[in-house]
């Protein structure tokens, strides 16, 4: 009889736990926010500061789940303060007599802090929209009063650190969110699908399309690793112990998958040439590439996860790359006796070239993974950083559109002398930093606005119906509670985030009163109107001045891409290949935030995306292994050879500035005489082995730059006429 009662105590003990695992932190999350808001407000009010609100408002500004990321974001919104405070006394000092130079220096100011926040990535793109925000928030007061500038500063900078000091404790103390633990999850994940990845890829189970959608989340992984890491730095010692091997981790991996990827495509191609010196590669080759996924698997059969796992790995790794390159001349040399073929020994070469390095950075990748078990290692020492690379050409426009929809308000606000104004074009300069970032910036500001129009209205209920018959902060707290819960609420619901963000920064603004109290309905629906038209002004302009939803911003985007190329040949060569790397990824990821919505142009990047790591990569390890030639044994290649090569730097970056059926021949031209050269170099006469290998590797990077130019799943393949390209070199060809 007991056994429905247990059945149903059972259910419900299940649905606790469930709604503990997952509803049961956002909850947590929004009382510890509105917690943090009403501590705040009421040591503002403790504290007689001008406007408490402000103290409220800061906390959820920068309110983050993680201690870390609000650690970071208050780190930055107190910088920005500080210098966005320092330009107000300038401007004040020497425009406080002439209005319109006043607003023209401000409007040029929070252009540039706009422009710095476009053409920066985390919080400290943050730093500068509150930079110029500052200006406009405590400048536009003063200049029309200015023996009180000081003061306003002051009190501006006290309000904005007791929120943040209120948000940093609450955050540390009230159930602690850490951002180590999610950090160690991102880590652990991905090693594990880049394992599945490696072992599908070498295991010839992997298709393009499954590549390309893995290779896009990692796209998505490395810059959220980067921001964690950036972001926890600043609540856990442990993490930034071990900052450098984060940060190593992070190349290191943009390094590895360019390379799977590279061997990925060149088994492809050789796949479908139907040579039959081509299966004769494929079948020398293969038992090599079967022979990783066990280095990869722990003894139990399943893979490598953990760190502890990655040591016994990185061991396997380290004997395997040893004894690699003596089995691949001996499989060379038997296949040297079975085929005759040219074509098949390049073939033969670029895949084992290949695979070596496939090998030797997987150990490193390794390395640092089982690193991370120890406190200090010598592998922190890393000074190579995430480079990110921001298109300059849309954060101009972002700070232009910035700079031009406050000059539109203000000379508004002074030719109809609106008494609101001032807050309109504060509001404007704002949200026009804030949301350039955003994917969608006119939806974004759209959402924020309806979020002021509830809390225009709800403001309004509250200011004149309820604040009145309120005695004291605790009822005020009281009465505030239900309003700041839901907007808190939801900011964590991704498709309301907006509405709750409007909400919670302009309910406080509107509805909470200063230390000295007024009532003014005139004054309040003033405030109201001029916070809306703001929003509804700088959607328009989203919407209307080159907004970054178009195609054209993509296809900025696009021939920015393809110049890493043109980087690649021409850059200096000390941490190319890492600001290579880290700059095409980064690109990609801004053009994967405008395309979300455009799959076919989507697609099309992330063709170009693949087409630059290919040919971009082989570029830079040719330029190495040429200076290395160069340095120790420049007779090792002809004048001619040096000729072509230099012919060959030329004509890939004029194929990627310009792609066309011309350039693209002429590359291919110039990539089949620099191929020639080189083969006549090496001979048939005697060399040393490492002088052979040297020339032989050139001759590898050199052939897969064909490879890449000739791919038919390339964005280059539809520019060869009629599908089919000049016969010079044919049989370099795979």
């Amino acid at each position: 009889m007991n056994t429905p009662a247990l059945s149903i105590k059972a259910q419900l003990r299940e649905a606790a736990t469930d709604w503990w695992r997952s509803d049961a932190p956002t909850w947590v999350y929004v009382f510890k926010m509105v917690f943090a808001g009403l501590l705040a407000l009421g040591i503002g009010y403790g504290l007689d500061l001008e406007s408490p609100r402000s103290a409220l408002i800061t906390v959820f500004i920068v309110m983050q789940p993680q201690s870390g990321m609000i650690l970071a974001k208050s780190f930055y919104r107190v910088i920005g303060t500080l210098v966005g405070s320092a330009a107000v006394v300038v401007f004040v000092g020497l425009f406080a007599q002439t209005p319109e130079l006043f607003l023209l220096a401000s409007a040029l100011w929070i252009g540039l802090c706009t422009v710095g926040s476009a053409h920066n990535r985390n919080f400290r793109s943050y730093g500068f929209v509150l930079s110029g925000y500052t200006v406009a928030l405590i400048g536009l007061p003063s200049a029309l009063h200015p023996a009180v500038t000081f003061d306003s500063v002051m009190t501006r900078v006290s309000e904005i650190m007791v929120g943040i000091v209120c948000v940093g404790l609450v955050s540390a103390l009230v159930f602690p969110q850490a951002s180590a633990p999610g950090l160690v999850r991102i880590i652990r994940g991905r090693f594990t699908a880049f394992v599945d990845m490696v072992s599908a890829t070498l295991g010839g189970t992997a298709d393009r399309k499954q590549l390309e959608a893995t290779n896009a989340r990692f796209v998505g992984d490395i810059i959220g690793l980067e921001a964690m890491r950036s972001s926890a730095i600043f609540e856990d010692p442990e993490v930034r112990l071990r900052s450098g091997r984060l940060s190593r981790m992070n190349s290191e991996f943009m390094a590895l998958s360019t390379r799977v990827h590279a061997l990925h495509q060149l088994m492809n191609r050789l796949h479908a040439n139907p040579a039959p010196s081509a299966r004769v590669v494929i079948e020398a080759i293969s038992p090599y590439y079967r022979e990783v996924q066990p280095l990869l698997t722990r003894a139990s059969g399943e893979p490598v996860m953990s760190a502890l796992d990655a040591a016994d790995a990185a061991l396997k790794l380290d004997a395997y790359k040893r004894e690699l390159p003596r089995r691949v001349r001996a499989t060379r040399h038997t296949l040297s006796e079975q085929c005759q073929s040219d074509s098949a020994m390049l073939d033969f070469d670029t895949a084992s070239e290949l695979l070596y390095r496939v090998i030797e950075e997987l150990h490193a990748y390794t390395l640092t993974y089982a690193s991370l078990t120890q406190r200090h290692h010598e592998r922190e020492q890393w000074e190579h950083s995430y480079a990110p690379k921001t298109s300059m050409t849309t954060a101009l426009i972002a700070g232009a559109r910035a700079a031009i929809v406050m000059l539109a308000l203000a000379a508004f606000w002074i030719v109809s002398g609106w008494p609101s104004g001032d807050v309109a074009v504060l509001n404007a300069a704002a949200f026009c930093a804030i949301t350039s970032a955003a994917p969608d910036p006119a939806k974004a500001t759209r959402t924020v606005a309806i979020g002021v129009l509830f809390a225009a209205v709800a403001g309004y209920f509250y200011t004149f119906h309820i604040l009145p018959r309120l005695d004291g902060y605790w009822m005020l707290a009281s009465a505030l509670m239900p309003v700041l819960m839901l907007a808190v609420y939801l900011t964590t619901r991704p498709a309301y985030a907006g509405y709750g963000l409007g909400i919670c920064i302009f309910f406080p603004f509107l509805a909470v009163p200063d230390n000295f109290a007024h009532f003014n309905a005139a004054g309040y629906l003033n405030e109201s109107v001029a916070l809306v038209v703001s929003l509804i002004v700088t959607a328009v302009a989203f919407m209307l001045l080159l907004p970054p939803t178009t195609d054209w911003t993509v296809r900025v985007l696009e021939k920015q891409l393809r110049k890493q190329v043109v980087d690649a040949c021409f850059g200096k060569l000390a941490h190319l290949a890492l600001k290579f790397e880290s700059g095409t990824r980064d690109l990609m990821h801004q053009i994967t935030m405008f395309t979300s919505s455009r799959p076919l142009l989507r697609q099309k990047a992330l063709g170009w995306m693949f087409a630059t790591l290919e040919v971009g990569h082989a570029i830079i390890e040719l330029r190495n292994e040429l200076q290395g030639i160069r340095s120790e044994a420049p007779d090792l290649l002809p004048a001619s050879a040096y000729a072509a090569l230099n012919r060959l730097r030329e004509a890939i970056p004029a194929l990627f500035a310009q792609p066309s059926a011309a350039t693209l021949s002429a590359a291919l031209a110039a990539n089949d005489a620099t191929i020639a050269e080189v083969q006549a170099a090496i001979g048939p006469h005697y060399r040393e082995r490492s002088e052979r290998h040297r020339l032989q590797r050139t001759l590898s990077y050199l052939h897969f730059i064909r490879t890449a130019l000739l791919d038919e799943q390339s964005p280059l393949h539809t520019m060869r006429a009629g599908g089919q390209n000049n016969t010079t070199g044919a049989r370099h060809a795979t």
